[in-house]
């Protein structure tokens, strides 16, 4: 057999067990993290499932928004208070102008709420 061939077939034997041993030492290292990992596979499995499901959710949010309005906005604002924040930890830039849209949207909220609240008083 020629020896080139040998060497290189020594160097790759070499190279597979010098990589066993490095993915070894990495899942040693990562083992405390394997929790905080399954959190993070929970919550994309979440949120692949409510984005196949999208018909679903808005029925339910409706269904929420007519019998409790006010819990209603309360929650969105939280949420979309919460997406911003996430956006703004990414460093997306149009995160500003959804701060100024929140505000916006929750003076719509109350004068929405006022305004069913006047109606159930007549």
């Amino acid at each position: 057999m020629n020896p080139r061939l040998i060497e290189i077939a020594l160097r790759k034997q070499a190279l597979q067990i010098r990589a066993e041993r490095q993915r070894d030492a990495l899942m040693a290292h990562l083992e405390g993290f394997e929790s905080a990992l399954d959190v993070v596979d929970e919550f994309r499995d979440g949120a692949h499932w409510a984005r196949h499901h999208a018909p679903l959710l808005s029925g339910a949010v409706l269904i929420l928004l007519a019998s409790r309005p006010r819990q209603t906005f309360r929650l969105a604002k939280r949420a979309s208070i919460a997406w911003l924040l996430y956006r703004r930890l990414r460093g997306e830039s149009s995160a500003n102008a959804g701060l100024m849209a929140i505000a916006l949207v929750r003076r719509a909220a109350s004068q929405l709420v006022r305004a069913a609240k006047a109606g159930r008083a007549r």
